[in-house]
């Protein structure tokens, strides 16, 4: 697991500088002000928690239920929340009704929130 977060960590990283850059140039030509603003939020989101999983995927050791299920649902949450708000942003620019995807958006960020809420945890019941 632990080897797999870092793996996360560094690819949710990746791709946030690319779509970060591509963001800044490319797709201000092509999304309205509020879809970059949208996407933004997303590549902001993603950054964040590829930060957070990497100091995580270092200091660990993932032998605990509770270190394992909260990188788990932060890999999850941030690929839910960060990659529906991407195709959100561009189904008008596609021209593809991916509506259907707005509701996936929240539970991307119930997955953060209980990935922050087991890593608490884990603070609290851990003897440093």
């Amino acid at each position: 697991m632990k080897q797999f977060t870092l793996i996360i960590a560094g690819f949710y990283g990746l791709i946030t500088i690319i779509l970060g850059a591509l963001g800044s140039h490319a797709f201000k030509k092509i999304l309205s002000v509020d879809k970059l603003a949208s996407f933004e939020v997303g590549i902001r989101y993603q950054m964040y928690h590829a930060i957070v999983l990497l100091i995580l995927g270092l200091f660990l050791s993932f032998t605990t239920p509770l270190e394992r299920w909260s990188s788990l649902c932060l890999i999850i949450g941030t690929f839910l929340f960060s990659f529906t708000i991407y195709f959100l942003a561009f189904s008008e620019y596609w021209n593809i009704n991916l509506k259907f995807l707005g509701p996936v958006t929240p539970i991307g960020g119930v997955f953060l929130i209980i990935g922050w809420v087991l890593l608490i945890t884990y603070f609290v019941k851990s003897k440093f």
